[in-house]
């Protein structure tokens, strides 16, 4: 159906009976039919026309309403995508920046500087940095003694300046601090039981606070829990001990590898007493030959003296 361009309902019902109409209806004029029927029938042909020609005008304003009601509705709701997508780009940017710039945002605890890290306030540059990347970091940086050497670096070093570092894809700038480890780290193997067991609980609230999955922080919590809970831990026996600190510090740190190279990791706090049988047995061979070859060395240094 052809669209109108106007209003026939504004229109005027021609005069058919006047003299400019006669050739009209001329045609129509017979024996039976008179001139003034033949306009009136002009007249009836036009009013139907006229009517069926305002019916389509209304519908096709009806329809010119709906269409632009649509456009409008599809123009806000595009609007408001558009928005929404500004809105994210800007948050992400914003997150970005913060995570990059994660001192900057830090908020100030309005309390004088402490004279003991004895509420952790200092925690190691580089374990923190550690964590924030998802990667192994010894336990040691939240023992006492780490804390410590922490509070001591933070309290004594001069400014180092920034070093850049590639972060999710992009150069940043970090203190050179964060980049080097302590140079008095212990490994996790070596650890005393009771600075263990002061930093594992230290280590969980700083995974928490650093936005590790909440599954990983239960899992590692677990983990732990069932190192300390092992009946290794409290054993008379040193090589039962130092097998098990080694297991802790092995499957934590292939756990961090596995999770790095996208092989599927495993849960932790699953402890495998076949792997800590073979530990046992290998640190079980390892002092043992160590045990001997003390015992050959002091023999030669005792016949040395005899001669």
């Amino acid at each position: 159906m052809d669209r109108l361009h106007s209003d026939s309902s504004l229109l005027v019902c021609p005069a058919f009976t006047s003299e400019c109409y006669r050739a009209s209806h001329a045609p129509f004029i017979s024996a039976t039919i008179t001139e003034e029927q033949a306009a009136e029938s002009l007249r009836l042909v036009w009013v139907t026309t006229n009517e069926d020609l305002c019916t389509q005008w209304q519908q096709q304003l009806t329809e010119d309403t709906r269409l632009r009601a649509e456009q409008e509705l599809t123009a806000e709701a595009e609007a408001t995508r558009l928005c929404q997508v500004h809105q994210l780009e800007e948050e992400t940017a914003r997150t970005d920046e913060r995570k990059k710039n994660r001192f900057k945002h830090t908020d100030i605890m309005m309390h004088p500087q402490p004279d003991t890290n004895e509420e952790e306030t200092f925690v190691s540059d580089f374990a923190l940095r550690k964590i924030d990347k998802g990667h192994f970091v010894e336990l040691y940086y939240w023992t006492n003694s780490g804390l410590e050497e922490a509070l001591f670096s933070y309290s004594t070093r001069d400014n180092e300046g920034l070093i850049p570092s590639e972060q999710d894809g992009a150069m940043v700038w970090i203190s050179a601090a964060a980049s080097k480890p302590s140079k008095h780290v212990v490994p996790d193997r070596f650890l005393s039981p009771v600075d263990f067991a002061q930093a594992v609980p230290r280590i969980v609230a700083a995974l928490e606070e650093h936005d590790w999955p909440n599954q990983r922080v239960l899992m590692l919590a677990r983990f732990w829990g069932a190192i300390m809970t092992h009946r290794y831990w409290n054993s008379n026996n040193q090589i039962a001990q130092r097998a098990l600190m080694i297991y802790q510090e092995e499957q934590r740190r292939a756990w961090h590898m596995a999770v790095a190279l996208g092989n599927g990791a495993w849960d932790l706090s699953i402890i495998s007493d076949t792997m800590l049988a073979c530990l046992f047995d290998r640190v079980l061979r390892e002092s043992r030959h160590r045990d001997h070859e003390s015992q050959v060395s002091t023999y030669r240094l005792a016949a040395k003296k005899q001669h």
